[in-house]
């Protein structure tokens, strides 16, 4: 049976990170993501319930996210190509990078790569996922976690964000099921936003 605080982490963060999300709309995602993101994720690691590698090695884990990272850019690229030319959502996107403003490229990486994703990893795949699969089963529970990080996501009312959450969230969601820990999705997630804020997608009509 789950503890008390793992419990109130794994109903509660979902909240406050969908309440981040509402506040990025008016505070930008810097600077509601990266406070909530670390916070939760902090949270996440004092319940003990993340587990690294699973029923993979370590390094098999590894190269599994590192890969399966590169493949997601890849599938992400190839998606903003066919629709490059969708006005709203090159206007999103637009506003979503304009966000950075004058932070240097390295502290965005840093962030994004190091707070952020680590953060999002160990609150949803590491608590929120097993704690689901306990009470639902494993493939439910994944499904659930899956749909809770879809909608808090929404409440950024970035399409951007949404479709990022919905297929990145399947692919980490679902490596966190086939390894039984975080590791494989956290890098996939880490090489995912890096790569995607070292060399954006086409965003506009541009050939």
């Amino acid at each position: 049976m789950e503890g008390a605080f793992t419990l109130a982490v794994a109903w509660g963060g979902p909240v406050l990170a969908g309440g981040a999300q509402w506040i990025s709309r008016k505070a930008g995602v810097w600077a509601a993501m990266v406070p909530a993101m670390s916070a939760l994720g902090v949270l996440a690691l004092l319940t003990g319930r993340p587990v690294l590698s699973g029923d993979l090695g370590v390094v098999s884990a590894a190269g599994l996210g590192l890969g399966a990272g590169l493949l997601l850019y890849a599938g992400t690229v190839a998606f903003m190509f066919v629709f490059r030319g969708w006005p709203f959502l090159a206007r999103q996107a637009g506003k979503l990078y304009e966000q950075r403003g004058g932070l240097p490229l390295a502290a965005a990486l840093a962030l994004a790569m190091l707070v952020v994703a680590p953060g999002e990893e160990g609150l949803w795949r590491g608590v929120v996922q097993p704690v689901l699969a306990d009470g639902l089963g494993e493939v439910a529970g994944t499904a659930v976690a899956w749909a809770g990080y879809v909608g808090a996501n929404a409440l950024s009312g970035s399409l951007p964000v949404v479709l990022g959450a919905v297929v990145g969230g399947a692919a980490w969601a679902g490596l966190a099921l086939w390894t039984g820990g975080i590791l494989a999705g956290l890098l996939c997630h880490c090489v995912w936003t890096g790569l995607m804020i070292l060399r954006p997608p086409v965003f506009s009509g541009r050939s």
